[in-house]
């Protein structure tokens, strides 16, 4: 009689024991789909940005905006330098209109953008983390100091867009040395500084 029932009950034990380790094996293994690969939303911005800015495709390109000191319209002045695989452009401004000072518009080839956006990544372009609301507004920022502002797109929207200032308390979002930055944006335009000197800026 102890042998039947060691033989019936051992059977309903081993069940019980399968149906427990499949149901921990499948709870572990949605763990391990639905929460292991979650990365956070600043991880995924970096990732996608030095992308974008490695992307040698002609609708990708970079520009460096350079504001001065916030002072009367017809003392105001600031420069842009777009770069693309096809084109390179600098053109200086006066005023907060944005009327036209000089402008240099040159072509360009993609063996020399890949150099350059790659020596834009090895300088930490992509490195820093946009701010958000008000804190990403450079309107009135440092208004005695110039105000860098650099960006990576695609087509007509910016993927990316870092800024830092020369004013101790408006350092912005923008990892990387801008000095290193600003030197390769003008070394792409022969005779660069002649023409932002122009602008007394």
């Amino acid at each position: 009689m102890a042998n039947y029932r060691t033989s019936r009950v051992l059977p309903i034990i081993l069940v019980v024991v399968i149906i427990i380790i499949a149901i921990a094996s499948l709870v572990s293994l949605a763990r391990v789909v639905f929460f292991s690969g979650s990365s956070s939303p600043e991880t995924v911005q970096v990732d996608i940005s030095r992308d974008s800015l490695l992307n040698t495709g002609i609708t990708h390109s970079v520009q460096m905006t350079v504001r001065g000191p916030i002072v009367a319209d017809e003392e105001f002045y600031s420069y842009q330098i777009d770069v693309s695989p096809t084109s390179r452009s600098l053109r200086t401004y006066n005023g907060y209109l944005g009327s036209i000072v000089n402008e240099v518009m040159l072509d360009n080839s993609g063996a020399a953008y890949e150099q350059f956006v790659f020596a834009l990544d090895k300088a930490n372009l992509p490195k820093g983390e946009e701010l958000e609301g008000e804190k990403n507004d450079v309107r009135g920022i440092c208004a005695t100091g110039r105000v860098y502002e650099f960006a990576i797109i695609n087509g007509s929207d910016a993927v990316k867009k870092l800024w830092t200032s020369t004013c101790k308390g408006s350092k912005g979002s923008l990892d990387a040395s801008v000095e290193q930055l600003q030197a390769l944006f003008l070394a792409q335009i022969p005779e660069s500084e002649q023409f932002i000197r122009k602008i007394n800026l």
